[in-house]
């Protein structure tokens, strides 16, 4: 019955995710094209053999297909879901030709590959709005996820699980607040109140400096740390505000989750953070079981936004063959006034292939790494 409890919260969890976020994404593109004049073939959560279908009066057949790993949006005169390539621009009618992809101008172009993050965008805020309204401001709890071996929480004996209660003399109520006492500390050492259980412990040693992957701060210059990850639960404080508010403050929060992973991205290529970190699929399905097994449902929706945040981000990479890549040739065919050679753009999207492949591996390999050091450790 193991694989059976393994698959209710890993498995079903991950498939619900990902649905649910391919669909929004898609979406985005659906709706846009349709308001463009663009005729949509297929609407695709899932890629390979269908598994199940229904078609549309406007002649959209939505489907779901067997690898739930992706979706896609196929328009009219498409060669392939990625809309990279024209198939049928020799067969089309005249008429055809009017609501097919490949013969729109550059901009309605445009706003259809915008669309899919965007929407991915919206959805993120939109949770957050709803969550800070009906339920009130979400934070991240100063509970030791994990310690940084060799770090100076290690060698003074904070273990996973406790909960800080002050640093210096000081309450703090979020992990965010730990980060700000420990930056501010200037003694030669911190004093850290923490909670094991039904025990109250005080402890004092100096602080360590380790490098910045471990910590996971995102500063620019390593410096001393407490060396300890942050859990991926959830509280949430009780506190009544208007929409409007909950609105800003969800943007605000989109905003500075999208600052936050550019910021790791860069320290990742410049060589300051490991790239151990980058994760896949399996670290998705991962983390969605434990947020599933360990928290409730509203940390699973909060996941779901800030995963929503980076699924959007990424896709506006300038990247052949993802949205981002899209955009950067129809904004260059918009600057020249023509489009772009269709022996440019097979090289350039052969080139995306490559590079994306590239990075499912190298992130396939990080998730079974992890997974093995998190078995047999």
């Amino acid at each position: 019955m193991e694989w059976l409890v393994n698959a209710t919260y890993y498995v079903v969890p991950f498939i619900v995710l990902l649905g649910i976020l391919v669909f929004v994404h898609e979406f985005g593109h659906y709706l846009v094209a349709k308001f463009c004049g663009v005729k949509v073939d297929e609407f695709s959560i899932g890629f390979g053999k269908k598994i199940w279908g229904i078609r549309d009066k406007s002649g959209t057949e939505w489907k779901i297909s067997v690898i739930p790993l992706g979706g896609y949006c196929k328009f009219l005169g498409d060669g392939d879901a990625s809309s990279s390539t024209s198939g049928s621009e020799t067969t089309l009618s005249e008429e055809d030709k009017k609501q097919a992809f490949a013969f729109q101008n550059p901009f309605k172009k445009l706003a259809i590959a915008v669309a899919g993050p965007a929407a991915n965008y919206v959805f993120a805020i939109l949770v957050f709005a709803g969550v800070f309204y009906f339920l009130g401001k979400v934070d991240f709890p100063p509970i030791v996820g994990d310690v940084v071996k060799g770090g100076a929480a290690e060698q003074a004996g904070i273990i996973k699980g406790d909960r800080i209660l002050k640093i210096n003399g000081k309450e703090v109520k979020n992990f965010s607040e730990v980060r700000q006492e420990v930056d501010m500390n200037t003694s030669e050492k911190i004093q850290v109140e923490l909670q094991r259980g039904e025990e109250i412990i005080k402890l004092s040693f100096p602080l360590k400096v380790i490098p910045m992957e471990g910590e996971g701060n995102l500063t620019d210059a390593p410096k001393p740390m407490l060396g300890i990850h942050s859990v991926n639960i959830v509280e949430i404080e009780t506190k009544q505000i208007p929409f409007w508010v909950a609105l800003r403050d969800a943007t605000s929060e989109t905003w500075r989750l999208t600052v936050v992973t550019l910021r790791g991205v860069g320290q990742i290529f410049s060589g300051s953070r490991n790239a151990d970190e980058v994760g896949g699929i399996i670290r998705i399905a991962e983390m969605s079981g434990d947020i599933t097994r360990e928290s409730g449902v509203i940390d699973f929706v909060i996941f779901m936004a800030l995963l929503s945040v980076n699924l959007g981000l990424i896709n506006l990479f300038p990247i052949p063959l993802l949205d981002g890549g899209h955009v950067v040739i129809y904004l260059l065919e918009i600057i020249s006034g023509r489009e772009l050679n269709d022996t440019i753009k097979d090289y350039m999207f052969k080139f995306g292939m490559f590079l994306i492949l590239s990075l499912m591996v190298f992130a396939t390999y990080n998730d079974f790494a992890r997974l093995f050091h998190r078995w047999f450790s």
